[in-house]
């Protein structure tokens, strides 16, 4: 469902702190602007006070990531419904930037919201969009970062249901550290196993004498 592009906003902004690295990106107004990526209006709404609203509601969305990452469908449902309710948002027909051959505009959905401020505008349109998602690929189809300390936010779009890193860079660190990790495992057994080895040739020479 093309209203499932909007939980790209969700993503965006639970990605702007990394709490495992005490990195927050969040920390000026031009910060939240920059998330309302090709919308200059709503951009232009935000002020100094949106800072500290766009936290909470980061934390919020965080929180549903979170819950659907451990397996908890129920808990990441409710956290959602209570975002939707709080913010809700007006569905709209709209057909501008697409046309067909004839010139006739594709009519698509669109959300349109009625806020009393930025940081309102923009979880009302991260929270429904996430719930599209949600509903039409499942709910564990919204992840956490398995490269540790990552833990970024991410959508599983795959086939089989098999992602597990936010991005090929996560993915490509993890799988060094697990090769390093084995060899390392295999380093230290054959370390034992030559120990072994030596301690019996020596219990075996002091028999033999």
């Amino acid at each position: 469902m093309e209203l499932a592009y909007y939980s790209d906003y969700a993503v965006r902004l639970v990605n702007t702190e990394e709490p495992a690295r005490g990195k927050d990106a969040l920390t000026s107004v031009e910060a939240v602007r920059d998330l309302f990526t090709g919308n200059q209006e709503a951009a232009r709404r935000a002020t100094d006070a949106d800072v500290t609203r766009f936290r909470s509601v980061r934390a919020r969305l965080r929180a549903v990531f979170e819950a659907a990452d451990g397996g908890d469908e129920t808990l990441a449902v409710n956290l959602l419904n209570s975002l939707l309710l709080e913010f809700p948002v007006s569905p709209q027909i709209s057909g501008h930037n697409f046309r067909d051959e004839d010139g006739r505009p594709l009519w698509h959905m669109h959300l349109a919201d009625h806020p009393s401020n930025a940081t309102a505008g923009y979880a009302a349109i991260a929270a429904m969009g996430l719930a599209f998602h949600l509903t039409e690929y499942g709910v564990d189809r919204l992840g956490l970062c398995e490269a540790a300390p990552c833990r970024n936010a991410y959508l599983d779009t795959s086939t089989n249901r098999s992602r597990r890193y936010c991005s090929d860079r996560c993915a490509t660190r993890a799988n060094v550290a697990a090769y390093r990790a084995r060899k390392r495992l295999e380093a230290g057994r054959s370390g034992k196993t030559g120990l072994a080895a030596e301690t019996t040739q020596r219990a075996s020479a002091s028999g033999e004498r």
